[in-house]
């Protein structure tokens, strides 16, 4: 992985020291908290419903032990014992003091990380496959190219007050695991006659308007990546609205000027920005791929896990769900759930922190990935030794055999924490997840994504889920809309409202009642949940959610 070098370092440092002045001016009344928050925003310090909260970036969710020690160590010594992993590859820290932040700040830059850009109308943290250099599906690892768009976009003069905040995600893999279509640039790298480059995707994203980006380039060369970002960046600067930040994104730049006119001026500002790189940023890519050289793979005889298949039940299951492919024999990528039945989804206690460092050090080549589905991967692991990591797995609460199960949600904060939210949407998540566990029928259900929203932001990216959930409020009451057939893979889809919401005693049960129906509707157990969806369209997974003869009236709205 990329070591920061001493400009980097220096450069974080110095940003650490400003904030420090900034937080004490505030502390002693100088700044105002109108003043302050674009200051704090600027470096990832969010006021939520009932204190601060700390959003640090992890860049294209790679971590190594040392990171993920120092994060424990935050938690523990700052927090309260945990902390929260999102669906932007970033961990959040929930009850930060304000007076403690730029200390929180100064350990993370002792260990090359920082939160710089995980807030504001900017570049946010680049995300990117979770099993890249990795996994046995991929054409080339998009790292490095994360990690140069990393550096070329932090602090970038031009672009640090955009309408609005910009989303940039990249996958090596034809099989999308990063949601590439939902992002304001999606980033799929292909290759055409031997060439190395991109299709470019362009005004993807959820929230109050969900759209699926449209393609802009459907190739373009590795070497005119940054001066091609530069030029749909610089349009979208200055055609992006400003008069209402609900149209400042992207998506609605593209919406109300067309593909085409948007694909028009990107081209003709682009040979003007790929002339002034000069070639410098093919030396810089060099630079920075030289350090994510594969790990030095170890031969070891994988018959120790075929036996612990064989002979053990339970480690049978994990490994069904939790185990995937790897590209070099003899190996494989562990994914380790952080949604146990009943948990937070996507919490770490400091001690399960320590426990997934110890277990990358001694079994994963000193490497850990985030998903964007809140879950941590150990992306290195000989199958030899996948039977102790397991081991070591349940021991601390993290065995949990759900990956692409239902009980394995996306869920936002929701009213529990963020101030923006309109409902719960942790406990939902609990409840459905527990409701699964005792009914037993998740494993025979299949794949099956459940993603749950408190508000019309979407974070938790219900508008991509097989099921999605968002919870709203309806005259002071709870009121959970439900969304059917979404998709965030490479045959991306916005889901479609089923009809009206569900109180909240009411969610669970209708949950329960779209599982059961599709395993009745299923054409045998290889059908997936959407896979029967798209054959069978929504009316009988309506029927199932609204089994009354006659229209449900909204009960929420008659409250």
């Amino acid at each position: 992985m990329y070591d920061y070098t001493a400009f980097d370092a220096a450069f974080v440092r110095a940003r650490v020291a400003q904030f420090r002045a900034q937080v004490a001016r505030r502390l002693d009344g100088s700044l105002t908290e109108e003043e302050f928050k674009p200051l704090r925003l600027m470096n990832g310090l969010y006021l939520q419903l009932h204190a601060y909260m700390l959003r640090v970036a992890i860049p294209y969710g790679t971590l190594n032990p040392g990171q993920m020690r120092q994060l424990a160590m935050i938690a523990d010594r700052w927090d309260k014992g945990y902390g929260h992993f999102t669906t932007r590859q970033n961990v959040q820290f929930n009850w930060p003091r304000l007076h403690d932040v730029p200390d929180m700040l100064e350990a993370l830059a002792d260990v090359g990380m920082h939160a710089i850009q995980t807030s504001g109308n900017t570049i946010r943290n680049v995300t990117a496959d979770h099993f890249a250099g990795a996994a046995a599906d991929e054409i080339a690892d998009p790292r490095p190219v994360a990690e140069l768009i990393r550096q070329w976009s932090t602090d970038h003069p031009e672009f640090q007050f955009l309408p609005r905040k910009f989303k940039i995600a990249i996958t090596g893999s034809p099989n999308d695991r990063a949601v590439t279509r939902a992002h304001d640039i999606g980033l799929r790298m292909v290759t055409r006659d031997g060439a190395p480059g991109f299709e470019v995707i362009l005004g993807g994203g959820l929230g109050r308007t969900p759209m699926i980006g449209k393609v802009l380039r459907d190739f373009l060369p590795e070497a005119d990546l940054l001066p091609y970002l530069e030029a749909i960046l610089a349009t979208y600067n200055l055609l992006g609205r400003r008069d209402n930040k609900f149209k400042a994104r992207i998506k609605i730049t593209v919406h109300e000027h067309g593909i085409d006119a948007i694909r028009d001026l990107v081209e003709a500002e682009f040979p003007r920005r790929r002339a002034a790189f000069g070639g410098a940023d093919r030396d810089w890519l060099a630079a920075i791929a030289a350090q994510f050289a594969p790990p030095a793979f170890r031969d070891a005889d994988p018959a120790p896990y075929h036996a612990a298949r064989e002979a053990d039940p339970v480690f049978r299951a994990w490994t069904d769900t939790n185990v995937a492919a790897h590209r070099h024999p003899g190996y494989g990528i562990v994914s380790i759930s952080l949604k146990a039945h009943g948990a937070t989804p996507g919490d770490a206690t400091a001690a399960q922190m320590r426990v997934m460092a110890d277990l990358a050090e001694r079994h994963g080549h000193g490497a850990l990935r985030i998903s964007h589905e809140q879950n941590m991967i150990l992306p290195h692991v000989p199958l030899a030794e996948i039977p102790a990591v397991h081991a070591a797995l349940r021991d601390a609460g993290l065995g949990t055999a759900n990956i692409g199960l239902a009980s394995d949600i996306i869920a936002c904060p929701g009213m529990d924490y963020c101030s923006l939210a309109t409902a719960r949407s942790i406990p939902v998540a609990q409840d459905i997840a527990q409701r699964l566990d005792a009914l037993g029928i998740e494993r025979a259900a299949g794949p099956l994504k459940i993603k749950i929203s408190g508000c019309i932001n979407a974070c938790g990216h219900h508008h991509v889920g097989h099921i999605g959930i968002l919870g709203l409020d309806r005259a002071g009451v709870e009121n959970y809309q439900v969304t059917l057939g979404g998709d965030g893979t490479e045959t991306a889809a916005i889901g479609t409202r089923a009809g009206p919401g569900f109180a909240a005693d009411e969610i669970v049960p209708a949950v329960e009642r779209l599982i059961l129906a599709y395993l009745e509707l299923r054409d045998g157990p290889d059908e997936t949940f959407l896979e029967a969806y798209r054959r069978l369209g929504a009316a009988p997974f309506k029927a199932a959610l609204y089994p009354e003869s006659e229209p449900r009236k909204d009960r929420s709205r008659a409250a």
